[in-house]
């Protein structure tokens, strides 16, 4: 059966590696865990075995695009799926709830983020689910090289909805990551299918150059290189940078990175997979879902943050089994910004404390914004996040529904003439909550939680109401400030000994993305074959690959590094200058140390502090010399 429905439904002659085992497993009702490389074929692992198993098929993952292309593709083989995610009108959320309802949807794929929400929650305890596959597993992983907090609280939701089989997927599991995803799934070491890493075709070479001869040596590579190229990049302005030099001597090249317009960059990828544009610049946003089988070249302009992202990077080049260049022009200067990086996303004790002990605060039922909460406590948003995950995870608190703080309304017909089809109850109370609007030049503004308020009336009536003229046509709709709401589960909480814990837990995070990233200065200056040490990091022991820069004798070398520069008397004046301003934002060490290192922070940003020429002013000192500057200072 397996076979039948491979071949007339997905049109493959048969399975490739390491498919039949996870398909047969979960067909006999065990959990698996598929770890294969980029490229692997492992949506087919969830979506053939979803079309045998009774029940719905819910698929989490973290990328949109993604989610869409692969309902498109099962939409044209005759496969019910659907997707719920923010890009969907009320309309099409209403349709996809009607073909679950109607069991005409057999894989429903959504973002880990909606399973915040308790209403959605409880639809799914309604619902037959026959399995849950989790994308990007390794996301589930707090030492992992991509963590989503959003993801820790998958296998405590798998266990409240009994689901009866889970299949973990991913491309980026070391052997701690995996041995984490079985641990919290109940998944067996022998339903633990693993692929090698090793890909043939893939030339791993590494060439150690000092930053100011970076551009040169790159453009002399991809003019000895044919066909497609992508170069990463750590920073936005590198890769327009870079581009910009690419062009001006001759090549086709373009950037790419999360700063640009959506639809510059949608150009941009549409040009490479045609084939019109040769060599895109990218930072990380670029690539996730990208299928392109015959990039030639994947050159690290800066060195990845971890051997995972290196691996996941690498392996877009040559998906048609022809030879491919991977190269990293390897320079030690990349590691100041990119521990920078590190440890901008740590929080100070005190900013942990304070977010803790403001939320404890709240009473039973209460809603925040992350946003705002960021900006008080001066902790990156997706830290925030995380903080309240953790506080999930420790019984403290429950996630109850996300929803909007304010609606912009504007009316598309005269307001007397909306009112017409109404009978004198509803008519009053439009009436109303209209009163209660802020009236903006063109808009009318509802703060939804004050309107609630001066009319006596519940948020839930009024926004249902609003979405309803809306679907009318009456009226356009303009919706921002996304809250949270929770629910208090613990009252007798010692806010010191959980923001303890959780600090630590930072702490630890910090220590193991170091790790990582001197696990990727291990490989640039390995004496041991390249493509060994990259396939030892995921758990595979294998011998010399025969194809790399070390297996054909270029030696080793130490990475150039520019020497650090001095903090001079001018700079230590600048900034008892800084210090004398007396910024709000700039109070503790951790935080004067990050903004002297040009780590940009959510106080510093509200304060308009970037723009201070003290911003930035010892970017290129290890940010534990600053640190230790700072100390002393304050």
């Amino acid at each position: 059966m397996p076979d039948r429905l491979l071949k007339e439904t997905f049109g493959h002659a048969g399975f490739r590696g390491g498919q039949r085992e996870v398909v047969e497993g979960l067909l006999d009702g065990r959990s698996m865990l598929a770890v294969f490389p980029t490229g692997g074929g492992k949506s087919l692992c969830y979506q053939l075995p979803a079309l045998m198993i009774e029940g719905v098929t819910l698929v989490v993952s973290p990328l949109i695009a993604l989610m869409k292309d692969q309902v498109d593709a099962l939409r044209a083989r005759g496969v019910g799926a659907a997707r719920l995610d923010s890009s969907l009108s009320q309309e099409e959320y209403g349709q996809v709830m009607d073909g679950l309802r109607e069991g005409t949807v057999k894989l429903l794929y959504v973002a880990p983020e909606r399973l915040a929400n308790e209403g959605f929650r409880q639809r799914l305890k309604r619902m037959k689910l026959g399995m849950v596959a989790i994308d990007e597993a390794h996301c589930i992983s707090e030492w992992g090289h991509n963590f989503r907090p959003d993801y820790l609280k998958l296998a405590k939701l798998c266990r409240d909805l009994k689901v009866p089989r889970v299949l973990c997927l991913t491309a980026t599991a070391t052997p701690s990551v995996s041995a984490d995803i079985r641990r919290g799934f109940g998944i067996a070491a022998a339903d633990h299918v693993q692929l090698s890493f090793h890909r043939r075709n893939l030339d791993l070479r590494v060439s150690p150059v000092p930053a100011g001869k970076r551009k040169s040596l790159l453009l002399e590579k991809v003019r000895a290189t044919e066909g497609p190229v992508v170069v990463y990049v750590t920073l936005q302005h590198t890769a327009e940078d870079v581009a910009t030099h690419l062009k001006r001597h001759g090549e086709a090249a373009q950037a790419y990175h999360a700063g640009l317009p959506p639809e510059f960059r949608e150009e941009a990828q549409e040009k490479f997979m045609r084939g019109e544009l040769r060599v895109i610049v990218a930072t990380i946003a670029f690539g996730m879902g990208i299928d392109k089988a015959d990039i030639r070249a994947v050159f690290h302009y800066n060195l990845p943050k971890s051997l995972e992202n290196y691996s996941q990077e690498t392996g877009r080049a040559g998906r048609d089994g022809e030879t491919s260049i991977c190269e990293m022009l390897a320079c030690g200067d990349d590691l100041v910004t990119l521990e920078n990086f590190i440890f901008g996303d740590t929080p100070t004790p005190e900013a942990v404390r304070h977010l803790v002990d403001h939320v404890l605060r709240l009473g039973g039922d209460f809603d925040v914004s992350v946003y705002e909460l960021s900006t008080v406590n001066d902790i990156r948003p997706l830290v925030v996040t995380t903080l309240m995950t953790y506080l999930e995870l420790e019984g403290i608190i429950e996630a109850t529904k996300p929803f909007y703080a304010t609606y912009a309304v504007k009316l598309l017909r005269d307001f007397e003439r909306v009112l017409a089809g109404y009978d004198a109850r509803r008519k009053s109370f439009l009436r109303k909550i209209f009163a209660a609007a802020r009236e903006g030049r063109s808009w009318l503004n509802f703060d939804i939680d004050r309107v609630a308020m001066e009319t006596g009336e519940s948020r839930e009536r009024i926004v249902a109401a609003l979405v309803f003229l809306e679907e009318a046509g009456d009226l356009a709709l303009k919706k921002s400030g996304v809250r949270q709401g929770y629910r208090l589960l613990q009252t007798e909480v010692r806010v010191r000994d959980v923001a303890d814990r959780l600090d630590e837990r930072f702490r630890h995070r910090e220590r193991a993305d170091l790790e990582r990233l001197r696990e990727v200065v291990s490989l640039a200056e390995s004496e041991e074959c390249l493509t060994a040490f990259v396939t030892g990091h995921f758990g595979e022991a294998m011998e010399p690959c025969g194809h790399c820069d070390r297996c054909r004798g270029k030696s080793p070398e130490v990475l150039p590094r520019s020497p650090v520069p001095q903090v001079s008397q001018e700079d230590l004046a600048l900034i008892q200058a800084l210090r004398r301003e007396g910024h709000a934002a700039l109070k503790s060490p951790r935080q004067l140390a990050r903004f002297l290192c040009g780590i940009s922070s959510p106080a510093a940003g509200r304060a308009r502090l970037t723009r201070h020429d003290a911003f930035g002013l010892l970017e290129q000192v290890p940010f534990e010399h600053v640190l230790e500057l700072t100390e002393g200072l304050l």
